[in-house]
């Protein structure tokens, strides 16, 4: 079940459906809105496949990949194989990702975000501190 808060920001795109995909770095997967598929897949279109490193991406990328929808109770049916690749158990969280929705078992989403393997301060720091586009001193 999609909870019923994100199933009302999902609402545009309930009627182009959705791409359902394994994640490139973590085991969990990504919900794609179509269009934000779509603009992926622009992206990717433009390697040139005559690059074997271009096309080993992009058929690992693409690896699993399932159009879905959302039905009318809210409700997500997700592969077997998709299942088995992310872990999920029992319980699930939904986290967005800005212009996707990541899927997680539970306990793999808790484990990733404890911060055992690095320290986010330090993360945001490497990641965010040289960003600064608004001439206000405010990243």
């Amino acid at each position: 079940m999609i909870p019923a808060p994100l199933k009302k920001q999902l609402a545009s795109s309930l009627q182009d459906g959705f791409v359902l995909k394994r994640s490139v770095f973590q085991q969990c997967l990504e919900l794609y809105p179509m269009d934000e598929w779509n603009l992926m897949m622009a992206k990717i279109n433009k390697l040139n496949r005559f690059v074997k490193k271009n096309n080993d991406f992009i058929r690992r990328f693409t690896a699993g990949v399932k159009v879905v929808e959302i039905d009318a109770l809210g409700r997500l049916l997700v592969p077997k194989d998709l299942v088995t690749f992310s872990g999920i158990s029992k319980d699930v969280v939904f986290s967005s990702a800005v212009n996707i929705v990541e899927i997680w078992d539970k306990d793999l989403y808790e484990k990733s975000i404890s911060g055992e393997d690095m320290d986010f301060a330090d993360l945001a720091e490497e990641v965010m501190g040289n960003i600064n586009d608004d001439d206000n001193g405010i990243s």
